[in-house]
Formats: C-alpha cells, sequence, structure tokens
C-alpha cells in the first residue's frame, strides 16, 4: 500500500503561500517585500477555496502564488536589500558610539542598487518600451489638464 497522502501537502494547498509566509521565507521586512512585489509585477491572487487554504480561519489573508515566491527569492535586489540593512545597523552602531569618522566612513560606502535588469526584463525592446510609453503620457496630459487645487 502507498504513502498516505497528509492534508494541505498537494494540490491548491501548494500552491499558494501567505504574505507572512512569503516575508518569513525571502527575509525581508514588509515595505521591502512591497517594493519588489511592485518592481517585479507579481500580485496576490485570490484562491478559489480560500476557507480551506486557510485552514479553517476566516481571517483576511492575502495569498500568492508559491512559483512568484520563489521567482523572488532568486532575484538580485534581494542581496542590495540585506546589504542596506546591515549599512543602517552599522551607521546606528557607530552613531551610538559617538564615532563620527566611522559614521563618515561608512556613508561614503553607501550601498546602492540599479533598476537596469528589471526595466531590461519588463521591456526587452524599444519599441515594447514605447508601446507602454503611451500610458504615462496619457495621464501626465490628464493631470496637466484638470485645474489647479488642494486637492484632486
Amino acid at each position: 500500500m502507498g504513502k498516505l497522502q497528509k492534508k494541505g501537502e498537494k494540490g491548491a494547498a501548494n500552491n499558494y503561500i501567505t504574505r507572512t509566509q512569503a516575508v518569513k521565507k525571502l527575509q525581508l521586512t514588509l515595505p521591502d517585500f512591497r517594493k519588489i512585489c511592485i518592481l517585479k509585477g507579481i500580485y496576490p491572487h485570490e484562491p478559489r477555496k480560500k476557507r480551506k487554504l486557510a485552514k479553517g480561519s476566516s481571517a483576511p489573508k492575502t495569498f500568492y502564488y508559491a512559483k512568484d515566491i520563489q521567482y523572488l527569492a532568486h532575484e538580485p535586489l534581494l542581496e542590495k536589500f540585506a546589504e542596506t540593512k546591515i549599512f543602517v545597523r552599522k551607521i546606528k552602531k557607530a552613531l551610538g558610539r559617538e564615532e563620527l569618522d566611522t559614521v563618515q566612513r561608512v556613508r561614503d560606502q553607501k550601498p546602492r542598487y540599479t533598476l537596469d535588469h528589471i526595466v531590461k526584463e519588463r521591456y526587452p525592446t524599444f519599441p515594447d518600451a514605447v508601446k507602454d510609453l503611451d500610458d504615462a503620457l496619457s495621464m501626465l496630459f490628464l493631470f496637466s489638464t484638470m485645474p489647479l487645487q488642494g486637492r484632486i
């Protein structure tokens, strides 16, 4: 006889992951997770049997495809976010010790990241970029024609 299949190890339960699980898996803060999801174009999904996935709980949960999170795990920006977190920690430590020369030296080594690879992924050719530019120009025109007021 075959091995018994445990509940929640196969099918839809395995296809989705909660936002909290994703943040823990990627070792990011929630704001960093939001940033990287926006940059990479990854959005939450509404599973068919949400209550079954939430193990009977009716509390609101945000689900992402597990494959999308796996895709994010190999993103080079994750390393840069980690470097930035380490940089902030070093600055705080040096400021706490009042070592101003160390603070200046560390600030000169501030990590920088570029989004070139993401832009190239999204727009592999120039015509692709020009096609998408239409939306931005339409939005600019819309705002330029609106009357000047303190609120929208």
